[in-house]
């Protein structure tokens, strides 16, 4: 099972739910991309994954233009900016979907508040891409 998790960035949803899901089965074949991806994988999203004892720090944002040409069991999007832009692949795909999640990047406030929004956002992509493996695959 080949899937692709996209998002605007790559920096911190898409980069966390690509790590549960690999986390969940690792036969599957998990990338993540991002429509404009960002220099680096957010600290935060790295602290709060290793919080769950899952390691995304040797990730790296990825253009979604150099996976046009493969074939995807499933392309979720999981911010409404890349469901918006996602382009047209040229490999073919399955299954197209969105789970979607608040961008904690975006959050402002105390630098607790910030972490603890992070770990929400976390928790739920766990729970939605937990929901998606036991339902889908």
């Amino acid at each position: 099972m080949k899937i692709l998790v996209l998002c605007t960035g790559n920096s911190c949803r898409s980069q966390m739910a690509e790590g549960f899901l690999k986390s969940l089965d690792p036969s599957l074949e998990v990338m993540s991309a991002g429509t404009e991806p960002s220099g680096k994988v957010h600290p935060l999203a790295i602290q709060v994954m290793k919080e769950e004892g899952i390691d995304i720090s040797n990730g790296y944002p990825k253009n979604v233009t150099q996976f046009l040409n493969e074939p995807f069991d499933y392309v979720i999007t999981v911010c409404g900016g890349a469901k918006e832009s996602c382009p047209v692949f040229a490999g073919k795909v399955k299954h197209r979907l969105h789970i979607g999640f608040d961008d904690p990047a975006e959050v402002k406030g105390t630098e607790e508040f910030i972490l603890a929004e992070f770990r929400k956002i976390r928790n739920e992509i766990k729970r939605g891409f937990e929901n998606f493996y036991i339902s889908r695959i």
